[in-house]
């Protein structure tokens, strides 16, 4: 009997421990194929999928690509918090970054947590790469009508309105699940834009979607949910 419940208690932390990036991208697909409604996170574009590939449509949207249009065409799950963000905290990384903690258990699973990724075209989602959310600009030229913008100079990134919120709990959920410290002018930002900006219907259904299928909230939207 004992040796039953020992078994019953490892088989749900088992699982989630199995989970990875490429695991997690395919749940993904299949949660928005049957939410075909939803857009792409920095844009907000209409996208389909022929099979796992994601398609945008740039008609719909009036997004047009900054420089790399076969990059712009497909989907990509982007990481709100950046790999890099949640791997330096790992010995691996230091061993030899990504590549090295590819092998490691943990890593794989601060990777592959679908609350911290989200459906982005891949030209901006490549623009993005680990740069710091900001507030920098009221002009956006860079991707046609899509509100969004990228100073490559000093490396920030500035995401539209709609979207800041669901940042900034991503950021809390990982920092807490992660043991991931903020820098003070981070943990700011991200306070203020969860103040301004209150989860709308789709991020909490996403949220409960995604518990189902991982076996865990992000309960900084579990929370502010009604």
């Amino acid at each position: 009997m004992k040796k039953l419940l020992i078994t019953l208690f490892l088989i749900p932390f088992l699982a989630y421990s199995a989970q990875n990036f490429n695991t997690a991208k395919t749940k993904l697909v299949q949660l928005y194929k049957s939410n075909p409604e939803q857009t792409t996170f920095y844009c907000d574009c209409e996208f389909t999928f022929n099979n796992k590939s994601g398609v945008v449509d740039f008609s719909k949207c009036g997004y047009e690509p900054r420089k790399n249009e076969f990059r712009a065409k497909r989907i990509e799950w982007e990481h709100v918090m950046p790999a890099e963000n949640f791997g330096r905290h790992l010995q691996c990384w230091r061993d030899g970054g990504r590549r090295e903690c590819k092998k490691d258990t943990v890593f794989n699973q601060m990777e592959g947590d679908m609350h911290n990724l989200q459906p982005s075209i891949g030209e901006v989602n490549g623009d993005r790469s680990n740069f710091r959310y900001s507030q920098f600009t009221n002009e956006f030229t860079q991707y046609g009508r899509c509100k969004t913008a990228v100073d490559f100079q000093i490396r920030k990134f500035q995401p539209r309105d709609e979207i800041r919120g669901v940042i900034a709990r991503t950021y809390f959920y990982m920092s807490e699940k992660y043991n991931i410290n903020l820098s003070d002018s981070e943990f700011k930002l991200m306070r203020a834009w969860d103040k301004l900006y209150p989860p709308d219907k789709w991020e909490c259904e996403r949220n409960q979607q995604i518990k189902q299928i991982q076996g865990n909230d992000n309960k900084f939207v579990t929370g502010s949910c009604k």
